[in-house]
């Protein structure tokens, strides 16, 4: 209780002192999201419904999960994703750390496991080539997410980027971003915070358009990818 009750005041303390602020990169940055969400809805119309289709027809359960993330000065939302995991995850994931208690702490410390028990066979491919995110262009067009910026993350999870924290609430979170690009779950959480901290501190036009460029490549090759 006392972890819980901690992690909700550091993230009403940095919301409030970024409030204020206006996003990284300003309306440059908003307009090339803008421009580049409705292109994609556009081209990729065909590919969504497709998946959506594999999705629906794979279990009969729901096409779409909307995940609770923060994003820039704390604000929740949804992020959309396609879903890939069986609809009874949180009694699944239970049940095997029951089994598996070693897993367990894999969880605690990355948020992920390698060999996740409620992932579906059909969401196992579409994680590898990460087409389960394209929902998240609807994300990018409301204005929650920005096509490159930080991973999104869950309330809990702000207490692992410790002073970090600061950085990620000034940015809307990203559909790609360095971490994606630079061995996604090959590398420690902690040099996931840094990735994000670096790309706050440092950002540029230049540098989204770099991100971006590096992503095709990072996206076929599942460097990381789990």
């Amino acid at each position: 209780m006392k972890n819980a009750a901690r992690v909700a005041d550091t993230s009403f303390e940095l919301r409030s002192e970024t409030k204020a602020q206006p996003p990284i990169g300003g309306i440059i940055k908003r307009g090339f999201d803008l421009v580049g969400a409705v292109a994609g809805i556009v081209l990729l119309s065909p590919l969504l419904v497709m998946l959506a289709l594999l999705v629906k027809l794979s279990d009969g359960g729901g096409v779409l999960y909307g995940h609770r993330r923060i994003g820039r000065n704390g604000e929740v939302f949804h992020c959309l994703k396609f879903r890939t995991m069986v609809e009874n995850g949180d009694e699944v994931l239970a049940a095997h750390f029951a089994r598996n208690p070693q897993s367990r702490d894999e969880w605690l410390a990355t948020r992920k496991l390698q060999n996740d028990p409620r992932v579906t066979r059909v969401g196992a491919v579409l994680r590898k080539l990460s087409l389960d995110e394209l929902p998240q262009i609807f994300n990018i067009l409301r204005g929650d997410m920005s096509i490159v910026g930080p991973r999104p993350v869950v309330k809990d999870e702000l207490e692992l980027y410790g002073a970090a924290a600061e950085c990620y609430l000034k940015s809307r979170p990203g559909l790609t971003g360095l971490w994606q690009v630079s061995g996604r779950n090959d590398v420690s959480y902690g040099t996931r915070v840094a990735f994000d901290r670096h790309y706050v501190e440092n950002w540029s036009f230049t540098s989204d358009l770099k991100i971006i460029a590096r992503t095709v490549p990072a996206v076929f090759s599942s460097r990381g990818s789990y």
